[in-house]
């Protein structure tokens, strides 16, 4: 008995997400789409209140969290986010059926849910998401690179900020303008400037978030670690993001990027120190 009350309490709770996601949702489509699930997962909710003899409450976070995080990194990712749990839905219901008639049908529904979702699910930033990544990933590898090198080379904190904000808006630009022309270059008119903007945005955001530290802490040394970390960070959390909602393989490709991001680091830093030594420069 707990599990199914655990169950109508994750099925009112589903209802309430749908809900709220479906009336700040602008295609229409994709709002009639989600509506319907929303009643679906009502009307699992009152099945199972059949056996436990009463309505069950929502659970208030997460109704707040994933229309939250629909509005902050859009429909697909919360909704996927949110399938995910389901899978585990999926197979308890699938014990219960053992014992519990209706609960087969319930595993229908939530399998149709997905296979409906994947279809309605349409946004820009993930039909841009090559441009981002492409901003995110030559930010974190150059600028790292760039970082790292400076560090053992000046040893100055506001210097190396200085250095870094310059090379790093000049590299944005350069990126974004590369991205333009590269679009235009194969016919894709329409999606070039759009491309552009991605690119250099996730490039000067990178950027910033990497120079932070250097303006914050007055050990240089300090301060580069810092900024690994924020590197590290940056590609977990993007990593993971795309993961769910392109549904790739979230351990390689983290490591993937994170090899090469340090790996140019560390060949940055010793590169400096070689600098530094043949030219016998002590900034």
């Amino acid at each position: 008995m707990d599990m199914i009350a655990e169950m109508q309490r994750n099925e009112i709770t589903e209802y309430e997400v749908y809900r709220k996601i479906a009336k700040r949702e602008k295609d229409p489509e994709n709002q009639k789409v989600l509506l319907r699930i929303a009643e679906e997962e009502k009307r699992h909710h009152d099945i199972w209140a059949r056996y436990t003899g009463g309505n069950a409450k929502p659970k208030r976070f997460k109704v707040w969290f994933f229309p939250f995080l629909a509005r902050l990194l859009g429909l697909t990712f919360a909704v996927k986010l949110m399938e995910l749990g389901e899978s585990s839905a999926v197979q308890a219901y699938t014990k219960l059926a053992e014992t519990v008639p209706e609960a087969k049908n319930i595993v229908d529904d939530e399998e149709r849910h997905e296979a409906e979702l994947l279809r309605l699910l349409n946004e820009q930033r993930l039909d841009y998401v090559g441009s981002i990544v492409l901003g995110l990933n030559d930010a974190l590898v150059e600028l790292t690179g760039a970082l790292a090198g400076l560090t053992f080379a000046f040893r100055n904190g506001s210097m190396i900020a200085a250095a870094g904000l310059i090379t790093g808006i000049a590299a944005s630009f350069s990126m974004a303008a590369s991205e333009y022309l590269s679009n235009q270059s194969e016919g894709n008119h329409e999606k070039a400037l759009t491309s552009a903007v991605y690119t250099g945005i996730a490039y000067i955001v990178t950027v910033t978030l990497l120079i932070l530290p250097f303006f914050i802490f007055s050990n240089s040394y300090v301060s580069l670690g810092v900024t690994l970390l924020v590197a590290a960070l940056i590609i977990l959390g993007f990593t993971f993001y795309i993961s769910v909602a392109k549904e790739l393989p979230f351990r390689r490709r983290f490591l993937e990027m994170i090899s090469l991001s340090f790996g140019v680091a560390a060949i940055s830093f010793a590169l400096a120190a070689l600098v530094r030594t043949v030219f016998g420069i002590d900034a």
